[in-house]
């Protein structure tokens, strides 16, 4: 139970050619396609990666507050993947200069309505919300993590009491940031349209794809000797929250769609419409492998034990909640000139090795499980009724 992570070589030396590839992709970007797609590239990709460890300690922080038990047996993998907040923090600010490209309320314009959104969607606020966001975000993910980690050394049970403190407040400043922050760095890419469920729609966008990365951290740790005490049993309860959570995005999809369908307000059509025209395959393919796919693959009660189905299952997932943030920003950004090719592909393969390499460093830095915790001995003898 003593066992800590090694940071192979072999592991760097693949995560190095992962983030070779990233940065190949971008020089070629640079000089072979325009700006605007470059940055909304680095725009989606920012935000991909960021919701994991977003996902990592909105995780942990239900669990701690809830009281549960059966998570303490990968809590130290949610922990690792939240170690990329402060990464994240630095590629969202590099995103700054690239700002007049991605959002036209940036320009000089003469539109009403911009101009009524004004008082929030000004370049200097926007940088302050951003600076509220990841301080708040960092901060409670440090204590978090520091809390989980000095329990290690002491059996004390004070680190878990504060944690519970921390994990609540962490969980307020989320839900109020996680939909600001959706408003900001995507809705206002398309400024006249607004969606009163928006930012319900991409946290659970973004929490089953946090729960897919999770699945596969896991079952890859095992393949490689470690977290040989995680059992089908928490297999069995990641793949529920993979199904239900597909299913309510799923929900979250047609109550959106539907409601704009039915009411007809052309003010509100015009974002299904350019999806649907010049998006038309990615469109319907999107609601195909985020709903229909994962919930073929894990609806039978056997399927989330089996490792094979669940790496298909969580690599589907992955795949296609990259398609659903592509799909809310980049017909914003290039209307009918974007396309999926070397700039998008190569961008995000350096964008998971870079993102993987913190992930590692991380969790070569303390013990894969925490001992001490006072329901880890419950979580080895977790069972699924």
């Amino acid at each position: 139970m003593d066992q800590t992570f090694e940071f192979k070589q072999k592991y760097k030396v693949v995560l190095a050619v992962l983030l070779g590839i990233g940065i190949l992709s971008l020089v070629y970007s640079i000089f072979s396609v325009e700006s605007g797609r470059i940055w909304a590239n680095v725009l989606l990709n920012n935000i991909y990666f960021l919701a994991f460890a977003l996902i990592g300690f909105v995780f942990i922080s239900v669990h701690i507050v809830g009281q549960a038990g059966w998570h303490t047996s990968i809590q130290r993998i949610p922990e690792a993947m939240g170690s990329f907040l402060p990464v994240a923090a630095v590629l969202m600010a590099i995103l700054l200069f690239g700002m007049h490209d991605i959002y036209h309320w940036t320009h000089e314009h003469h539109d009403p309505i911009l101009e009524g959104k004004a008082a929030y969607l000004n370049a200097p606020f926007f940088i302050i919300r951003m600076v509220i966001y990841f301080g708040g975000w960092i901060f409670f993910g440090w204590k978090l993590r520091s809390l989980s980690v000095k329990s290690d050394l002491d059996p004390d049970l004070k680190y878990f009491k504060k944690s519970i403190y921390y994990a609540g407040a962490f969980l307020v400043f989320f839900a109020i940031t996680s939909s600001t922050a959706s408003w900001d760095w995507i809705m206002s890419i398309d400024a006249h349209w607004y969606s009163t469920i928006f930012g319900w729609y991409i946290f659970i966008s973004i929490f089953v794809s946090g729960i897919a990365v999770i699945i596969l951290l896991v079952i890859f740790l095992q393949s490689q000797g470690y977290m040989s005490h995680v059992n089908k049993e928490h297999l069995h309860d990641l793949g529920k929250y993979l199904f239900g959570f597909s299913v309510f995005w799923m929900y979250l999809w047609f109550s959106q769609y539907m409601l704009i369908w039915y009411a007809n307000i052309p003010e509100e059509t015009v974002y299904f419409i350019q999806r649907i025209e010049e998006y038309n395959f990615l469109f319907y393919g999107n609601f195909l492998i985020n709903f229909f796919a994962p919930f073929l693959i894990l609806i039978h009660r056997k399927a989330p034990r089996l490792k094979r189905v669940m790496v298909i299952g969580a690599i589907i997932v992955f795949i296609g909640h990259w398609i659903d943030l592509y799909l809310a920003i980049m017909p914003g950004v290039l209307g009918d000139k974007a396309s999926i090719g070397i700039t998008e592909i190569g961008l995000t393969i350096g964008y998971v090795g870079l993102f993987l390499w913190v992930v590692f460093r991380s969790l070569a830095k303390a013990k894969l499980v925490p001992v001490n915790h006072p329901f880890f001995k419950e979580s080895l003898e977790y069972h699924n009724l």
